[in-house]
């Protein structure tokens, strides 16, 4: 079922982080504002690498010697979050930097789903 693989918060902010944000290492995750814990990140990389939402990768310059980053079928996610972003905006007290990266969605939103699809398939997302 796909609410078990990416439906609890932590996924979303994982997915969130390595999407929007520019996160890319597990310390890079771990030191996100929202203080997930480390057996709480390692359980949802394992299980987002385990479904192909994220492939760790080997990168040099990183402490670990890895990185994560999005699959195409975690790309697939794009439009999903842009939603919620959409929703965050009309329902929720958001920072300044997040109603700004809104506000392009509103603009064009095929637009910043494509352009940002391509960014992360680069791999520089």
């Amino acid at each position: 079922m796909s609410v078990e693989i990416w439906g609890d918060k932590w996924t979303l902010l994982i997915i969130r982080d390595l999407m929007f944000v520019g996160k890319k290492t597990y310390g890079d995750l771990l030191a996100s504002e929202e203080g997930i814990a480390t057996n709480i990140l390692a359980d949802r990389l394992k299980m987002l690498t385990e479904n192909g939402i994220v492939e760790q990768t080997q990168t040099a310059g990183t402490r670990s010697g890895s990185a994560y980053k999005l699959t195409q079928k975690g790309i697939d996610l794009l439009p999903i979050m842009a939603e919620i972003y959409l929703w965050s905006d009309a329902h929720l007290d958001i920072s300044d930097d997040l109603r700004r990266r809104i506000q392009s969605i509103k603009d064009d939103k095929a637009g910043f789903i494509a352009d940002t699809a391509r960014e992360l398939s680069k791999g520089d997302g």
